[in-house]
């Protein structure tokens, strides 16, 4: 089956619910992701990408996610706190590539089922249409995230050097990892598996 962009949707496990994320909800996201502790990482950027107010805020997230051309999601608990986002993007029909990244979550839910489960949310929705690559990456200096990604199932492929300069003037290198679509029963399964101890 050829690849189709899937249209904006919510999307709903055990633990979380994703909800298409639209410029109306970045005034609630700025207190729960834009802490010195989620952009130390790389995330927006990187240290120098955090700003100080929730209006700047709102500034760097219109540029920032994909509204549009990717499928940016809020991600909420099942009692409606919003903890974070994550995005389905860079869709490319013909190759049957997508990216999933942009994710931030407020430190309070770090380690435990948030992560894991909006990934088999995503991943299983890339899937499902069509999609035959999804890809994951991360700064080369956040080795959480980039553990993270390894215990999703994801298989690492590299890293590539110089990749985007950062607005503190410095540049970036990106871990870039990778699940296929004949590697996706057995990743759905191992996240499954830890969703369900």
């Amino acid at each position: 089956m050829p690849a189709t962009r899937p249209e904006p949707t919510t999307l709903t496990g055990r633990y979380i619910t994703l909800e298409p994320l639209t410029p109306e909800h970045l005034p609630e996201l700025y207190p729960v992701i834009g802490l010195p502790e989620v952009f130390a990482g790389g995330y927006g950027g990187g240290p120098a990408g955090l700003v100080g107010t929730e209006a700047e805020f709102v500034e760097f997230g219109l540029k920032y996610y994909q509204f549009g051309a990717g499928r940016p999601m809020a991600v909420r608990l099942t009692d409606g706190t919003l903890v974070g986002t994550s995005t389905l993007g860079d869709f490319d029909e013909q190759r049957e590539h997508a990216h999933i990244g942009w994710t931030a979550y407020n430190p309070s839910v770090w380690g435990g089922p948030v992560n894991p489960e909006a990934k088999l949310l995503m991943l299983g929705h890339a899937f499902d249409h069509g999609y035959g690559r999804v890809k994951l990456q991360a700064d080369s200096l956040n080795d959480r995230s980039r553990a993270a990604i390894l215990k999703l199932g994801a298989q690492f492929e590299g890293i590539i050097r110089r990749d985007s300069l950062r607005p503190d003037g410095i540049w970036r290198s990106t871990a870039v990892y990778s699940i296929l679509k004949d590697e996706w029963p057995e990743v759905r399964a191992g996240l499954e598996a830890r969703l369900s101890s």
